[in-house]
C-alpha cells in the first residue's frame, strides 16, 4: 500500500506578490503525517494557521484565496497543485505576507523546490478516496462543469472556450501526475486586455507585469487606450493593429492557457484534503467552479468517510475456503469466512455470502429472515484472526483468541441474499502476541456494523 510523504528538507521562494506587489518568501516544510498542508503566516502576531481546506476559501477572483479568524493567503494554488502533484501528503507553508510570490506565474518553481529537497516516505498509510460513481457540478450561467468519473488513477482532462480569436477553444490533458513537472508546470497565468483596468481598479494584479503572465490581445482598441495601459502596466507601447500575446517569453505550448487552467485544477481540488483515484473532466473551469466542486467532494467524503472495498468476483482470491479451514479451528455451521479478496502489512478484506440456507435463519426471525449481529461480529473476529495469524511464520501452528470487543454498532439489517464485505486493519502493531484491530462490514457501499477487537496469538499446536 502507498505511504504518505513529506518533504526532506524545507526549501524558500522569494518574489513579488501577484495582486499586492509586495516582496515575498514562502517556505514549505516537512510535517508529520496526517497532518495534510496547512499555511502560517509567520508575519502576524502568534503566526496564526490556516488549513488548507475547500471552506476555508474566500474569494476566487484572480486566484485562490483562504482565510480564518480573519487572516488570509491569497494566490495559493500554483504551490498546492506542485505539492499534490508530487504526492505530498503533509506540509507546513510558512508565508511572511498575504499571498504566495506569483514567481513566473507558473507552477516549476515550486517543482524544483521540491525536486531539491526530496519526498520522504512517512509510515502512515495513503488515505486515497477512490471515485465509484460519476460526481457532477455545473454552473448553468456560465456554462461551466466538472465532472469526475471512475478511475484506477488521477488524471484530468480540461477544455477552456473564450469569446476569442486567439484562444477559441483549447484542450489540455494529464494523464499522469509524474508528467506534471515537463507538461503542465510551465504553464503561466494568462490575461486578457480587456481585463486589466478592471483587476486593477478592483486593486488586484498590482505585481502584474510581462514577466508573470501571459497578455492576450484579442479584441482590437483604440492606440491612445492601448498606449494607456502599456504605461499603466510599465511595458512598451504596442500596434494597436497586431492582436495577439503580448508577452517577452515565447508560449512553451501552443495551448499553455489550456495547460494553465488544468494546473489550477489540480491547486484547487488539492483544497479536498485527501488525494483521489478518478478522473477529472472539466469545461471551462475556473477558480469559482474549481472551489465549489472540492467543496461537493468534501461533503461526498464525509458522507462515504468509511468506503467500502472494492470486489471483483472475477479475481483469484488470495485464501479460498480451503485455506481458511486450514489456518482457522471453525467448521461448519460456525465457519463464516467464504474467502480473502487483500491482505496487507496491516489490513485484511474477506467476503461472505448470506444465503437462505444458513441454519441460523430457521430460529432467527425465521418469517423474516436477518443474519444475527452477534454472528457479523463473529465474522469479523475470524477474518482479523485470518490478519493475525498471517503476521507469523507457520500460521497453522498459532490460534486467534479473542480478548475484548468494543464500540460495536448495528447500521442495518444483513438478509438473505447479501454479500458481506470485510475489512479489518490494525489500530497499532501487534506486540507481545496482542493486537487491536477496527472491524468495518459492508453491503455494497453501506457499512452495516462495526467493532474495534482485541486479540492474542498463541502458538499451541
Amino acid at each position: 500500500m502507498l505511504k504518505q510523504k513529506t518533504l526532506k528538507d524545507s526549501f524558500s521562494l522569494r518574489g513579488k506578490g501577484l495582486h499586492t506587489g509586495l516582496d515575498l518568501t514562502v517556505t514549505f516544510n516537512p510535517a508529520p503525517e496526517n497532518h495534510g498542508y496547512k499555511i502560517q503566516r509567520i508575519d502576524l502576531e502568534g503566526q496564526p494557521v490556516i488549513d488548507a481546506i475547500a471552506e476555508n476559501v474566500v474569494e476566487t477572483t484572480r486566484g485562490t484565496v483562504l482565510a480564518k479568524g480573519g487572516v488570509k493567503v491569497s494566490t495559493v494554488e500554483h504551490g498546492m497543485a506542485a505539492l499534490y502533484a508530487a504526492g505530498i501528503d503533509n506540509c507546513l507553508i510558512q508565508v511572511n505576507g498575504p499571498e504566495f510570490p506569483i514567481l513566473d506565474g507558473s507552477a516549476i518553481a515550486y517543482v524544483q523546490g521540491i525536486e531539491k529537497v526530496g519526498i520522504e516516505e512517512q509510515t502512515a498509510v495513503k488515505d486515497f478516496y477512490i471515485i465509484k460513481h460519476k460526481i457532477e457540478f455545473k454552473d448553468e450561467e456560465t456554462g461551466s462543469s466538472i465532472v469526475v468519473l471512475p478511475d484506477d488513477k488521477f488524471s484530468v482532462n480540461v477544455l477552456i472556450s473564450y469569446d476569442s480569436k486567439i484562444i477559441p477553444n483549447q484542450f489540455a490533458t494529464l494523464e499522469n501526475m509524474q508528467d506534471f513537472p515537463t507538461e503542465i508546470a510551465q504553464s503561466r497565468t494568462f490575461v486578457f486586455v480587456r481585463e486589466i483596468e478592471p483587476l486593477l481598479s478592483a486593486g488586484l494584479i498590482k505585481g502584474g507585469d510581462l514577466d508573470n503572465a501571459i497578455v492576450i490581445y484579442e479584441r482590437q482598441l483604440s492606440q491612445e487606450k492601448l498606449d494607456q495601459l502599456a504605461d499603466i502596466m510599465s511595458v512598451p507601447h504596442k500596434d494597436a493593429n497586431q492582436l495577439g500575446y503580448i508577452n517577452h517569453k515565447p508560449l512553451v505550448w501552443d495551448n499553455e492557457p489550456a495547460r494553465h487552467k488544468l494546473l489550477d485544477i489540480i491547486g484547487d481540488l488539492a483544497l479536498i484534503g485527501r488525494p483521489i483515484k478518478g478522473r477529472i473532466i472539466a469545461t471551462r473551469p475556473g477558480h469559482t467552479i474549481n472551489n465549489k466542486f472540492a467543496r461537493q467532494m468534501r461533503k461526498e467524503i464525509r458522507q462515504h468517510e468509511v468506503q467500502a472495498p472494492i470486489y471483483n468476483c472475477n479475481e483469484a482470491p488470495v485464501m479460498d475456503v480451503n485455506r481458511i479451514r486450514e489456518l482457522l479451528p471453525h467448521r461448519y455451521p460456525f465457519l463464516l469466512v467464504d474467502k480473502i479478496i487483500e491482505v496487507g502489512p496491516t489490513h485484511i478484506v474477506g467476503v461472505k455470502n448470506i444465503t437462505g440456507n444458513e441454519p441460523f435463519f430457521q430460529g432467527h426471525f425465521p418469517q423474516e429472515p436477518v443474519m444475527p449481529g452477534v454472528l457479523q461480529v463473529e465474522a469479523m473476529a475470524q477474518t482479523g484472526g485470518l490478519l493475525v495469524l498471517n503476521s507469523v511464520d507457520d500460521p497453522e501452528r498459532y490460534s486467534t483468541y479473542f480478548m475484548k470487543i468494543d464500540s460495536v454498532k448495528f447500521r442495518q439489517k444483513v438478509v438473505p441474499g447479501d454479500t458481506l464485505i470485510f475489512r479489518l486493519e490494525l489500530l497499532a502493531p501487534i506486540r507481545r502476541g496482542i493486537s487491536t484491530m477496527k472491524g468495518y462490514a459492508f453491503v455494497g457501499e453501506t457499512v452495516v456494523s462495526e467493532a474495534e477487537f482485541m486479540a492474542q496469538i498463541v502458538k499451541n499446536k
